[in-house]
């Protein structure tokens, strides 16, 4: 597991000095996992009046290559053992590194441990020899000793033998133990090795099956230890009183090899640690020695406790561990809760969103999704309405992670100023750009829940996802677990979610709107509120109404400017393009023309650059909306008042023979275009620039002088008057206005 903390913040927060020799190891090589230099743990380290100068770079340098690695939690654990508490919940998964305490042992009762009065020692060995070891299996035994610096330690000992030899042996040699297993020093006791060998030896390498560990602790008191070991449910296949100051639990592991072993019994060590019950570190070994049953120890027995209890299994105890670790609420009682029901979450967006839940925007490119973005944005600062929703005012955080900084800076500026809004809430907007800094959501999150978590946001906007996203974006399970991330955000600053994705390939109007987002379902249906784009196909026509408009409001916004002049024009001449600009011509001075006739052109610009576009949605409090119609005219969304667009459907939404009777018709209206193209052109270019005669253009263009004739009242631009062809007054006034 990847630390989700700054561990330089970590380290500082512990003392070397209370750290035994093997976590301040663990330390250096959690550090090492984690990308860290010697030099930090070396620098951490000389706070210990143990440090010795060029023992970190020593012990560095040998930490390449271990099997199963130390990594950041672990030092965050050591952390919080010495009374460290992060300053917020970065929401890591449930591992090792992770688990919680289950247990005090300052409240848990002591429980006797009673020396057996009837004690029958070979009946004890052939019981935890059968409990632990299959009869063909080979048994390591240590029944002799020699003395080193006031100590006596353990020989190699034998392992030529089966447990179902030893116990046939064990049946007949009458009690004496010793003619079994050799004669020992009842001043020292003997031992036994609790896992299986090959016959070769007794090392980690000879060991053929990982069926168990040691659980062994000398700093508490008996009574406490064999408390604990019971609290915590250990799935402890023989428990024997080791004749001294302990317990030795041979706690059940059944890994598959040695690598799972070693997981395994790190999440043990950490569980018993993590609750009181201090573990002797050096007992990991699969190879290790325990205390053998049913021999004296310097006048005391090393006796067999019990068999076979806590959980029946490693698998059984850990799911257990883990559902008493969890943070899942309990389930609760409708009865209790009916007449005093919760409030609601308060809406942030009206009728699509409240404030802690997930909304999801999708469209396909080129919709100004990222701007529709910003404009909500901005609609929560100000307290204003998003398209025709209103927003509640706070405020909020907008996540950059694909534009440079200073792209956007200026779109939030420019969105203000297409809007018209004056900013007056500026300070509720805070913009976190990540452009070539993001992080897969998952490491993201608790970073963001970090940033985030004395702001008092209201929303936090992310744009777009496909920058964080972890895993196969088609593949359900890992999905899920990405989108479970936005959960935690919104449940630990209790802000809602607001974040966009791009629609799957191909034509999408067919499709409801939950489907058309690309990868997994997932994406679709994990989200509060679907907000869905998708665009309409504007007529030649239409684009032209739309032309009309701008230019109408381009005149009425330059007369405002500088005349009274209302009462002039019938709301007729209001709506038309020509009778403006002709009022205009006659209105201004040919300065003032000029400048209005600039902004004509850019408002035809504008139209031209305009897109139309459909809101749907998909709502999980909120009733069904219609849908809503726009245009998106750079930079910002405007909803489109007038119902034009209402009756446009997309594309795949016709069926068959209304799309083929669409294409014609585009077709037509081609044709249409390409003649009345061809005929201006044959008339500019027939007879030197004047009128030319109804022959000559059929002589230009290839065709009947019929043909001509059906092209002139069909274009209505021009008229034949004395069998020459010349433009219409409408057309002449239309080209003075230009």
């Amino acid at each position: 597991m990847e630390s989700t903390y700054d561990l330089l913040e970590v380290l500082k927060h512990i003392d070397p000095s209370e750290l035994n020799y093997q976590d301040w190891v663990n330390v250096g090589m959690a550090l090492q996992h984690e990308g860290y230099a010697v030099d930090v743990w070396d620098q951490w380290s000389r706070n210990d009046h143990r440090y010795h100068a060029g023992e970190c770079e020593q012990k560095w340098q040998g930490f390449h290559g271990a099997g199963t690695p130390v990594t950041g939690g672990t030092i965050v654990q050591y952390a919080r053992e010495q009374g460290w508490t992060p300053s917020y919940n970065p929401g890591e998964a449930m591992d090792w590194d992770s688990s919680v305490s289950i247990i005090d042992k300052n409240w848990v009762e002591e429980k006797e441990v009673e020396a057996p009065k009837n004690w029958n020692p070979a009946e004890e060995l052939i019981t935890y020899l059968e409990t632990l070891f299959d009869s063909t299996e080979n048994v390591g035994y240590v029944t002799t000793s020699f003395e080193k610096d006031g100590r006596y330690m353990p020989t190699k000992g034998s392992w030529d033998r089966t447990a179902g030899q030893l116990i046939e042996q064990l049946t007949h040699c009458k009690g004496d133990i010793g003619s079994v297993f050799g004669d020992y020093n009842p001043l020292v006791g003997a031992w036994i090795r609790f896992n299986p060998l090959d016959g070769n030896g007794c090392k980690n390498d000879n060991v053929t099956d990982f069926k168990y560990a040691l659980v062994e602790s000398d700093s508490l008191e008996i009574e406490k230890q064999n408390a604990l070991i019971r609290e915590l449910d250990l799935p402890v296949a023989c428990l024997v009183h080791s004749g001294g100051k302990s317990l030795h639990a041979i706690v059940r592991i059944d890994a598959a090899d040695y690598g799972e072993y070693r997981k395994r019994v790190d999440y043990l060590y950490e569980v018993c640690k993590k609750n009181g019950l201090e573990l002797d570190q050096q007992n990991r070994n699969p190879s290790r020695l325990s205390r053998m049953p049913g021999v004296m120890r310097n006048g005391q027995k090393q006796f067999l406790v019990d068999t076979n209890i806590g959980k029946d299994s490693w698998t059984e105890w850990k799911e257990w561990i883990e559902s008493v670790n969890d943070d899942l609420p309990d389930p609760e009682s409708l009865e209790d809760v009916w007449d005093n029901l919760p409030d609601l979450a308060p809406c942030l967006i009206d009728g699509l969103l409240r404030q802690g839940h997930k909304m999801l925007i999708a469209g396909p490119s080129k919709a100004g999704k990222s701007f529709l973005q910003i404009e909500m944005c901005i609609a929560i600062a100000e307290g204003k309405k998003w398209l025709n929703w209103d927003c509640s005012k706070g405020r909020v955080m907008y996540v950059n992670l694909e534009l440079d900084r200073a792209s956007c800076l200026h779109r939030f500026k420019d969105v203000y100023n297409a809007l018209g809004w004056e900013p007056k809430n500026l300070n509720n907007i805070d913009i976190w750009n990540l452009r070539g800094k993001s992080r897969p959501m998952d490491k993201l999150a608790p970073m963001l829940i970090r940033r985030a978590a004395k702001k008092n946001y209201i929303a936090i906007i992310i744009d777009p996802i496909y920058k964080v996203i972890t895993g196969d974006e088609n593949s359900a399970d890992q999905m899920a677990n990405f989108c479970n991330q936005f959960d935690k955000v919104c449940t630990e600053l209790g802000v809602a979610v607001i974040y966009c994705h791009h629609h799957s390939k191909g034509s999408q109007g067919g499709k409801k709107s939950m489907d058309r987002a690309s990868g997994s379902g997932v994406f679709a249906r994990d989200p509060d509120a679907l907000i869905d784009l998708i665009e309409l196909e504007t007529t030649e026509e239409l684009m032209k109404q739309q032309e009309n408009k701008a230019v109408c409001d381009a005149c009425k916004q330059y007369l405002d400017a500088h005349f009274k002049w209302e009462d002039d024009l019938s709301l007729d001449d209001l709506c038309s393009s020509y009778q403006m600009v002709n009022y205009c011509e006659n209105k201004l001075d040919k300065w003032q023309f000029a400048a209005l006739k600039r902004n004509i052109e850019a408002a035809k610009v504008r139209v031209k650059g305009m897109t139309a576009w459909r809101i749907e949605g998909t709502l999980r409090e909120f009733p069904k909306f219609e849908p809503q119609n726009l245009w998106f005219n750079y930079p910002i969304h405007v909803v489109d008042q007038s119902g034009v667009l209402g009756d446009i459907q997309p594309e795949a939404e016709l069926a068959p023979w209304q799309r083929g009777s669409a294409k014609n018709k585009k077709n037509a209206k081609n044709r249409k275009t390409d003649r009345k193209a061809a005929l201006e052109e044959a008339i500019e270019g027939s007879n030197f620039g004047e009128n030319p005669s109804v022959n000559e253009v059929a002589e230009y263009l290839g065709v009947s002088e019929r043909t001509v004739r059906d092209r002139v009242k069909e274009h209505g631009g021009y008229t034949i008057e004395g069998g020459l062809i010349q433009k219409s007054k409408e057309k002449q006034s239309a080209g003075k206005s230009e």
